[in-house]
């Protein structure tokens, strides 16, 4: 197995931990964490450190009346059986795989073999899967906010570096770049923005509010 070499910064897995990471955003880590076993103790270091803290916070005293109501409320919940736990399928982690049905993401043609998926779309921003065939470069870009792109088959390359399955690459708007699928196979990614992408060129510009990049 290879060394992942581009992690999750600190600042946004303890963001992720503490569930103040948007959705977006936090499907990548999730997923990142699931392929990353330096991400992953870290994150659950995190959640230590929480509980922690949560034990030497002073407790607040309730009324009797209020736990009451809860308690009752609590005894008026119907139990539900718990849901089972997704599973991998093919590149795609489990917390990838339960954001689409069957065996496959459901793919649009974005032009010249390039496909995307788009899993979440909402008002913290969006995440959507990338299918890039090998050596062909995607629109040179920068971006209006911030962009986490996690590699979940082949690799890319750009002028931040090499990313192959388990890298993240973190952008912002300081950030311009025209990524390049490697040659050895398709490129997959999962990528999270809370802004629009800043094309270039015209066309990919006219296309934008069609594709909803």
């Amino acid at each position: 197995m290879r060394t992942i070499s581009h992690h999750i910064p600190e600042p946004i897995l303890a963001a992720y931990v503490s569930g103040n990471l948007p959705e977006p955003f936090a499907l990548v880590v999730a997923a990142h964490i699931s392929l990353c076993e330096d991400c992953r103790a870290a994150a659950h270091a995190h959640e230590q450190m929480g509980g922690l803290v949560l034990e030497g916070t002073d407790s607040v005293a309730v009324s009797s009346d209020l736990k009451a109501a809860l308690f009752a409320q609590l005894d008026d919940m119907p139990l539900e059986a718990p849901p089972s736990p997704a599973r991998a399928i093919g590149p795609y982690p489990a917390p990838v795989a339960e954001y689409f049905t069957g065996k496959e993401p459901r793919w649009k043609s974005l032009g010249r073999g390039v496909k995307q998926s788009i899993l979440m779309n909402n008002g913290t921003g969006s995440v959507r899967l990338l299918y890039i065939p090998p050596s062909m470069a995607m629109p040179d870009h920068s971006h209006g906010g911030l962009e986490l792109t996690l590699v979940l088959q082949g690799s890319f390359s750009d002028s931040q570096g090499f990313y192959a399955r388990g890298d993240v690459e973190v952008a912002d708007s300081d950030v311009t770049h025209t990524p390049i699928a490697g040659p050895e196979a398709p490129c997959i990614c999962l990528a999270a923005t809370d802004a629009s992408l800043r094309f270039n060129a015209l066309v990919p510009r006219l296309l934008q509010p069609l594709f909803k990049i």
